[in-house]
């Protein structure tokens, strides 16, 4: 399943570390239930057992599951191949003036809330009463419908703010007079990929021509007398039956039939739906009856600001709430900080001196949402209208990709590198347009930026946003966001040469909800700007 070279020189930890991980993982009881009962139903030779049993599971729905394991935790673990000896905060963030910003500004979050708790004269969490959850309860299925006053709450932070730390970051020991001049807004010395390098990350996006996201009334591939989409309907159907994850992923890279988007995407992020999920998400809604956090009043407030005034998702707004809500106690989260530069937000109890013994993770998740964070959710809304699929599938998507797009960073899928990324694909590809921007002062990055953040979520329409997700997991790398960012600026060169001000150029870019993003991805990793693309 994994190449010997992909193990690195201590194997034998390493694979120790991966069982260890997959036995402590939530699918490995009933996993091994079900190997127990499939072992007692079969003859098995005692002085062959570990060869009969190999046998007696390949190629069943056991080896497939087990797979889909391994493949899940290599994906969510980065660091299980990295050498055991290590020291942890290196393998969580290799530089220290960048552990030391996000330590600081995790501070400065931890501190806005404490404010914001002391101007509402009220504690960070509060124990509902027995009428407080009676009425909740009964109001579940419609959150929208609630009355709390919500004036006096604002976002913790914008992506404007969060774009400004990043730009006021520097390496002291970078000397410019000796390394390569950096420029841009984003002043980090980061290795990122340019054109040639995407396009070996990507190639497979650009020479494809039969892709769902291109004419899906277009003939099959391989059975011309039907369409694109119904053929690649009837090769999903086989793909969904398979049930194995990388299989799914590659479905991906050439477009997903709509109506199996939300199965497909649920094998390639290894989520499993069943009476322990259920079970597990009414454990987390009846937290939410217990106690009211002040973290449910910043989430609440951001989904009225965002997904509510939204024209595509705010139908979906009760649905939302129950999702976000939950999210933010969910103590699983909190597994995701081991291979992050963040660590988990932390308060004491009302009354306890702050201590090393007294502070607990606040929200449980770990968690404080910024302006747009409801965004990351809201997409899938349309996907799945059981919010149980939908919060473990949001749930996933989140530790695996978004949470990278609000963290200081100096990982690839960070938002810093993200940034740097269009810097520099914006200085290679268009010099021109970089030029004439520079010297007028105008920052496309500021605009762009919010983009990135928010995975584009809330600026494309979502059929449109869902062929970017289906790029985001099929290749595994958020590094397609600024690849797109470059190709709609691209797009829009003309009328951004014109501009001679901030304020023109984000007019210029206010509104990109009509794109079609394959057809700009492939131009983007082709090359060819020549085409002409109606928006």
């Amino acid at each position: 399943m994994l190449r010997r070279s992909e193990l690195g020189s201590n194997t034998t930890a390493i694979v120790n570390r991966l069982a260890s991980e997959l036995q402590s993982a939530d699918f490995y009881p009933d996993f091994l239930a079900d190997v127990k009962t499939a072992i007692a139903t079969y003859p098995i030779n005692k002085e062959k057992f570990a060869t009969e049993c190999y046998e007696l599971t390949q190629g069943s729905a056991l080896d497939t599951r087990l797979r889909n394991a391994v493949y899940r935790q290599m994906q969510v673990r980065p660091t299980l191949l990295a050498n055991p000896d290590t020291p942890k905060d290196l393998l969580k963030e290799p530089l220290s003036y960048v552990r030391k910003a996000q330590m600081a500004w995790e501070r400065r979050l931890v501190k806005c809330v404490n404010s914001m708790a002391a101007e509402l004269g009220r504690p960070l969490a509060l124990r509902r009463t027995d009428k407080e959850k009676e009425v909740l309860a009964e109001k579940w299925t419609q959150l929208s419908t609630d009355e709390t006053d919500l004036a006096q709450i604002r976002p913790v932070y914008a992506p404007k703010d969060f774009l400004e730390v990043l730009a006021s970051l520097r390496n002291s020991n970078y000397d410019e007079l000796i390394e390569e001049n950096l420029w841009g807004m984003i002043q980090l010395p980061i290795k990122v990929r340019d054109v040639k390098g995407l396009v070996g990350l990507l190639g497979e996006l650009a020479t494809c021509c039969h892709h769902l996201g291109l004419d899906e009334t277009a003939p099959g591939e391989l059975r011309p007398h039907l369409t694109l989409r119904e053929e690649r309907l009837m090769l999903g159907m086989q793909v969904i039956e398979r049930n194995h994850g990388p299989l799914s992923r590659e479905l991906l890279k050439q477009g997903c039939p709509v109506g199996l988007r939300g199965v497909l995407w649920r094998q390639v992020l290894g989520v499993e739906v069943g009476e322990k999920q259920y079970e597990y998400f009414d454990h987390l809604k009846q937290l939410v009856l217990q106690h009211d956090l002040l973290v449910d009043k910043l989430i609440m407030k951001d989904i009225q600001l965002t997904a509510s005034n939204d024209d595509q998702y705010f139908v979906f707004e009760d649905i939302l709430y129950q999702v976000l809500l939950c999210f933010f106690r969910d103590t699983a989260v909190l597994r995701h900080f081991e291979h992050s530069s963040a660590s988990p937000s932390l308060a004491a109890p009302k009354g306890a001196t702050p201590s090393a013994d007294t502070l607990v993770a606040y929200p449980p998740a770990g968690v404080i949402p910024f302006h747009g964070f409801a965004m990351y959710a809201a997409p899938l809304t349309c996907l799945f209208e059981d919010p149980v699929p939908l919060y473990f599938t949001f749930r996933e998507l989140y530790c695996r990709y978004w949470a990278h797009l609000h963290v200081i960073s100096s990982h690839s899928q960070g938002a810093a590198a993200l940034a740097q990324q269009f810097q520099q694909l914006l200085q290679s590809s268009e010099r021109q347009l970089w030029y004439h921007c520079s010297s007028l002062g105008i920052n496309l990055l500021s605009i762009v930026f919010r983009w990135l953040v928010r995975a584009f979520s809330g600026y494309l329409c979502p059929d449109q946003l869902f062929h970017l997700w289906d790029v985001v997991l099929a290749y595994g790398s958020l590094e397609v966001l600024p690849v797109l960012a470059l190709a709609i600026v691209s797009f829009r060169r003309d009328n951004l040469m014109d501009v001679t001000a901030q304020q023109a150029a984000e007019a210029v870019l206010a509104d990109i909800s009509t794109v079609e993003v394959v057809v700009l991805l492939k131009l983007a990793l082709a090359g060819d700007r020549t085409l002409d693309v109606e928006t």
